[in-house]
């Protein structure tokens, strides 16, 4: 039945729209692919925070460190490794004791100072002797006549870069002629310290000198070497000679009176046989008088 009107307008009632078409939106949200309840909200339970276990590889990722072979073989490994470890320094320790190394790398700058002091000017140094606790030497930073592989040490790498820079002076420095000259210094200390333990060996000679003080007392030679390179450098061919007579001098001296110690007297205080007391003095003298044949050698070249 019509219903009468009372001056309003009839409205029509508005339906509520529905979601626009794909047409009229003009981007897609991608940003994010959450599952959505029906009030537009994400749904509890969803991580924002990164990617789930399941795309981590999920508890997979640990069974490195659960599984029980993954653990046998990592301590079969670290066995192998300590069994490696332990086969390497007893081999070395057959060669070369480290301990007694460090012996002759107990130093410090007042034994330094003190040793070159006495390598330049042998002359004015009185005890020659070799101190002992329990027959034991006292190590060089307790005794200054102990020998050492320090200054040795240092003063072939100091000879090395030296040579270098006399080399670039001359304009003649090359990696190769370095090189060579590096090697040639390292061979003849080789060379020396063998024939020493030939010699010592041949003739019967004993003594407490060990390859270790063989080789440090050959390698005093590299210091007077630095003086008479920088002496040549600074003064010519005449300040060079004349710091390889000094240095000659001071090295041959110092070497008699540092061997005399360990080689002369050792048959004449125990009594016992083996080389003449000429023999040993023999081997003194030769290894002394070497010296400067080295020094020059390796030097000369390096001067002009």
């Amino acid at each position: 039945m019509d219903l009468p009107h009372h001056g309003y307008r009839s409205t029509k009632q508005r339906s509520r729209g529905g979601p626009p078409s794909s047409d009229s939106v003009l981007f897609d949200d991608t940003s994010s692919t959450a599952p959505m309840n029906s009030q537009g909200y994400y749904t509890p339970g969803y991580s924002m925070g990164g990617p789930s276990a399941d795309m981590q590889g999920g508890p997979g990722g640990n069974n490195l460190f659960t599984d029980p072979m993954a653990n046998a073989a990592m301590m079969y490994g670290s066995s192998l490794a300590n069994q490696g470890k332990d086969m390497v320094n007893k081999e070395i320790s057959r060669f070369m004791s480290v301990n007694k190394l460090k012996y002759f790398f107990a130093v410090d700058t007042k034994y330094v100072m003190k040793k070159l002091m006495i390598l330049m000017f042998p002359y004015t140094h009185q005890d020659w002797e070799v101190r002992y606790h329990r027959d034991s030497p006292l190590t060089p930073r307790q005794d200054v006549n102990a020998p050492d592989l320090y200054i040795p040490t240092m003063a072939f790498i100091t000879y090395i870069l030296l040579a270098g820079m006399a080399l670039g002076i001359q304009k003649r420095f090359s990696p190769e002629v370095l090189g060579l000259c590096a090697s040639t210094a390292l061979v003849w200390i080789i060379i020396e310290v063998l024939v020493m333990l030939l010699s010592l060996y041949l003739l019967t000679v004993h003594s407490d000198l060990s390859t270790f003080d063989l080789v440090a007392y050959s390698g005093y030679k590299y210091v007077g070497m630095i003086f008479t390179v920088l002496c040549g450098l600074l003064f010519g061919s005449d300040g060079y000679y004349v710091a390889l007579a000094w240095s000659s001098c001071a090295l041959m001296f110092f070497i008699v009176r540092s061997l005399k110690m360990k080689i002369i007297p050792s048959t004449d205080s125990m009594g016992t046989g083996g080389a003449k007391p000429q023999f040993r003095l023999y081997i003194t003298v030769a290894t002394a008088v070497f010296q400067p044949i080295i020094i020059y050698w390796l030097t000369s070249h390096l001067v002009r």
